[in-house]
This record gives structure tokens, C-alpha cells and sequence, in this order.
């Protein structure tokens, strides 16, 4: 090969690695642990909107510090949170101390985050919280700023939003229970798996179902793991409730929506379930969850201009729809803005730009409270309410609320066979 053939080829191949997306030889590439139960779908979904993010930024570049471009790396730190809290904290501590990672996104159970957050606070890395809702991660924020301060929440909205949100769902299904069935005093059931994070959802539920109109006729605790969760079902119709209020994170939100669908109970489950936010929701439930509807984080309707684009990729990438885990996808754009605002990795300088964070991601306008929490509300982030309708997970809140209809939700829907039980009365 003569000297000009060599020449051309080292020069194509240049264009080719810039089409490509790599970097200056020699760059750092910055190390983003994304923590979580890898063997279940809370944490593919946060390697998945990490993996996303990462590839989005790397083919663009990387991430300039002061004018080097850095590609993201990403490390995948199974913390089997949901079996073991020890296990969730020797995978924290690995990743720091072994794998040496700038930074950390997800988490999930709340008893496991906050271990994995003290950890991440004494080494003070920065920890993007992507699953954990229990207002007291961020409360330490307010209580201990000093030592919390790294610490950011990015989905989902904490408890107290998310049961203001459960409740106007709530409301959603009594009014067209009371309009649609002439029932005049609702009674509810609320059932919430038994784990940290849903203890301050029933306890407001408790005190504010009944400033409601609604009558509470008990409340029931199932493992979040249950597979058999017909004797509460039993209890519940034996009750004589007319909604179910529910709040499930993990595995048994499957069982439990199966077997109200296949005993037909008359009554509509309403509330959070995580499970009921993934595609395979409807396989899993061999249909009988139809009619579930659930808090959630995404759906395919226009948040703002990037919803959708985001929906559709995740969609193409991963042949299925985001769960709110996937907010990890969030969670790096919002370190890739900061950092290149700031210039630098170093944790002490970002927390200042963090905080002044104010984005339009796909899970909507993205601004930290004081407490370094998600600011909720119209115009911010407000989650969504989604009802499986005939095999389709449609959006079915905001529909006329506080002024917001997001472009492509469709109303509520009863269960046919809870309309079919009391019009037989």
C-alpha cells in the first residue's frame, strides 16, 4: 500500500470514528452505577433508560468537561434489594470501592435506599434516586444538609404526591361509580403491600378517604411477593367494597389484579400497581387484569415535546413501554447538564447547579424542591393515570384536571362487569 493509500484510509477512518461517536483518544470515561434488583423488572427498567441516556450522549460525543468530551460508562449493580438489604449494601459499597463510579442512579426499596444513600453519603457521591418514594430520603436532605446533600430524588414523586394522585384517581372511579351506577356512599378497600414505603400512603388514606364521602371498610396488607391473594379478595367483596384501593410496587400486584379479574369482584381496582405499568401486564394476567388502572410515570401522550420521541425509542429499543424505574434516563440527562454546566465531577460543585436544575424531560418540566425532591403539579411533573383497556395500557389522568388533558388520553372506563352486578340490583 503505497503512502497516499495509507493516508486516505487513516482519514476515512477518522470520519468514521466521528460518525460513530468516539472519543479523543486517552478521554476518562465518567462511571454511572445503575443500581437496582436486576433479576426483576424495577431494575431492567432502570438499566434500560440508563443504557438509553448513555447511548444517546455517547453517540452525540459524550459529555464535555471543560471542552473534553467523556463517553458515560455504565456499571450494572444488581443490589437484590427486594430479597436482602445486605446484599444491597455490599453492592454499593463494590461499587464505589471496586468499580470506583463517579456517580449513582436507581434504587428502589425504600429499606434498601436508605443504607445504600448513607453509603453514598460518607463517600460523597452523588445518587440519583430513581424508585424509592418514601418522603424521608429527601427529609434527611432538610434535617442533616450537609451530610445529604448528594442526594436527589428523580422518580417517582414521593408518597405524599403519589397518594394525592391516588386519590384523584380514586375520586375519578366513585364519581363515575356514583354517576354511571346511582351508588350513593362508596365503600373502599385499601390494600397495600406490606413494605415501608406504602405505610404513609394508608395511613393518609385512613385519615382522608372519609373527608372524601368514602366509606373505608378495611384495610389489608398482603406480602409483596404473595402469589395467592384470594382469601383477601374473599374478604374484600364479603366487606361489600365497591372500589379497591391499591398500592403495589412489587410481584404480587400480578396475582392480585389475575384473581379480582377471574372472580370477577365487583369492584374496580384503582390505585398504584407497578406491575400494571409494563407491557407484559396483560400476558401475565391472561387478560383478566383489564380495567387495572394504576399511577405511573410515562404513557404515550404529549407531556411536552419530548415524550413521546422518548416513549417511542424505549418502545423500539427495548420492545416494551417504560416503567417509572426508567427514569433513569432522566436522572442522566439531568447529570450531563449539570456537569457540563459546572465543568467538573466534583460532587461539592454540582449539588449548587443541581439544585437549580429546571428541564422539560419526558416525565414533564423537572425543577428540585428544597429537599432536592420532585416539584409536583400542573406544569411540573405530575405522573399519569393509566387503565388497561382491552388489552391497550391507556392514559386516562389528566383528563380535565386543573386544566390539563394531556394530548391522547381517553376517559375512564368501569369494568363491564361491575356495571353488569349493580344494574342486576
Amino acid at each position: 500500500m503505497n503512502k497516499s493509500s495509507v493516508l486516505r484510509s487513516l482519514f476515512l477512518a477518522l470520519i468514521l470514528c466521528a460518525a460513530m461517536g468516539l472519543y479523543a483518544w486517552g478521554a476518562d470515561p465518567i462511571k454511572i452505577g445503575v443500581i437496582g434488583p436486576m433479576q426483576f423488572t424495577q431494575g431492567e427498567g432502570h438499566w434500560n433508560g440508563a443504557t438509553l441516556a448513555a447511548e444517546e450522549i455517547n453517540k452525540a460525543g459524550g459529555i464535555s468537561v471543560k471542552g473534553t468530551k467523556r463517553p458515560i460508562e455504565l456499571v450494572k449493580v444488581d443490589s437484590n434489594e427486594f430479597l436482602s438489604i445486605p446484599d444491597a449494601t455490599n453492592a454499593v459499597e463494590l461499587a464505589i470501592s471496586r468499580h470506583h463510579v463517579d456517580f449513582l442512579v436507581g434504587g428502589f426499596r425504600t429499606e434498601a435506599v436508605m443504607v445504600m444513600q448513607d453509603i453514598a453519603m460518607d463517600n460523597k457521591k452523588i445518587f440519583m434516586g430513581c424508585g424509592a418514594a418514601h418522603p424521608e430520603l429527601c427529609e434527611r436532605v432538610t434535617k442533616d444538609y450537609d451530610r445529604y446533600k448528594y442526594w436527589f430524588r428523580v422518580t417517582p414523586v414521593n408518597s405524599k404526591f403519589l397518594v394525592k394522585v391516588d386519590f384523584l384517581l380514586l375520586q375519578m372511579a366513585a364519581e363515575a361509580m356514583s354517576r354511571e351506577l346511582n351508588i350513593p356512599k362508596i365503600k373502599v378497600a385499601i390494600v397495600a403491600e406490606k413494605a415501608a414505603w406504602a405505610d404513609p400512603i394508608v395511613g393518609i388514606a385512613q385519615q382522608n378517604l372519609p373527608k372524601m364521602g368514602l366509606e373505608i371498610v378495611g384495610v389489608w396488607r398482603p406480602s409483596p411477593t404473595a402469589t395467592d391473594t384470594t382469601s383477601e379478595l374473599s374478604a374484600i367483596q364479603r366487606a361489600g367494597a365497591h372500589i379497591i384501593f391499591t398500592t403495589f410496587s412489587s410481584s404480587v400486584g400480578i396475582p392480585f389484579a389475575k384473581q379480582a379479574g377471574e372472580l370477577k369482584i365487583p369492584a374496580p381496582l384503582v390505585g398504584i400497581n407497578v406491575e400494571a405499568q409494563k407491557d407484559g401486564f396483560w400476558e401475565a394476567t391472561g387478560g383478566k387484569g383489564n380495567y387495572s388502572v394504576t399511577v405511573g410515570t410515562y404513557a404515550r401522550v404529549k407531556i411536552n415535546d419530548t415524550t413521546i420521541p422518548f416513549f417511542n425509542e424505549y418502545l423500539e429499543r427495548f420492545k416494551e413501554s417504560p416503567n417509572y424505574t426508567a427514569g433513569t434516563h432522566d436522572a442522566i440527562v439531568i447529570l450531563k447538564h449539570a456537569i457540563e454546566t459546572a465543568g467538573t465531577l466534583d460532587s461539592d460543585k454540582l449539588v449548587p447547579v443541581l439544585e437549580k436544575t429546571d428541564l422539560r424531560l419526558p416525565q414533564g418540566r423537572f425543577v428540585f424542591t428544597k429537599d432536592h425532591d420532585v416539584t409536583w403539579g400542573p406544569g411540573f411533573v405530575t405522573e399519569v393515570g393509566t387503565e388497561w383497556q382491552d388489552g391497550k395500557n391507556m392514559c386516562v389522568w389528566p383528563y380535565n384536571w386543573e386544566g390539563v388533558t394531556y394530548e391522547g388520553a381517553v376517559p375512564y372506563k368501569l369494568p363491564d362487569y361491575v356495571i353488569e352486578h349493580y344494574k342486576k340490583k
